[in-house]
């Protein structure tokens, strides 16, 4: 695994080195927060690339942290938690997050947690982004069908509108999706 700069934010400071020098041993860069508040200060400051995160801090709880992570800058998120409370772990699902530990934290589990984490995460960013080119390659579709519609209501027959469509977009060096915008645009006033 290559060397991540890693979001340490545990308020208890025993705990906090511990993680520290086992994720130096294990070859990574750590930044450390000891509340919620000075995370998400870390969060931007920092840039890192993934987070280990309390479930219980002061001021910000890691949930609370995890929900800004994912809206400003996702990224692996790991929860650390001494309780094994079913309703925090409930909370915990909601929200996205890649690995949950409970402590004490052994290098072993740690070193798995941040593997699995990595791998969730990039999994799930790899299937966002192939939703997004679906969404749009669907979007495109309907865009092109709606201006074959036009082309076909002037008389042209399907394939004689979706060559003219095909046309226009090599001509002009544009997508076909443009090229049917282009089609579509002078119909709408």
């Amino acid at each position: 695994m290559k060397a991540l700069k890693i979001l340490v934010a545990e308020d208890e400071s025993l705990i906090r080195l511990g993680l520290r020098n086992m994720l130096l041993k294990l070859g990574h860069t750590v930044v450390l927060a000891a509340d919620g508040r000075e995370a998400i200060k870390q969060l931007h400051l920092a840039s890192p690339d993934l987070a280990l995160l309390d479930i219980h801090m002061p001021f910000t709880d890691g949930l609370e942290v995890a929900r800004t992570i994912a809206r400003k800058r996702p990224l692996p998120i790991i929860i650390l938690t001494a309780f094994g409370e079913q309703d925090l772990i409930e909370r915990a699902a909601l929200l996205p997050i890649h690995g949950y530990l409970i402590k004490p934290v052994n290098e072993r589990d740690l070193a798995a947690a941040i593997e699995i984490a990595v791998a969730r995460f990039e999994d799930a960013q790899a299937s966002a982004r192939e939703i997004a080119e679906l969404k749009d390659s669907l979007e495109a579709r309907k865009v092109v069908e709606r201006a074959k519609g036009i082309l076909m209501q002037r008389g042209l027959s399907e394939d004689e509108a979706y060559h003219t469509i095909r046309r226009r977009a090599r001509e002009a060096r544009v997508s076909m999706r443009q090229a049917a915008e282009s089609i579509i645009a002078p119909t709408k006033n």
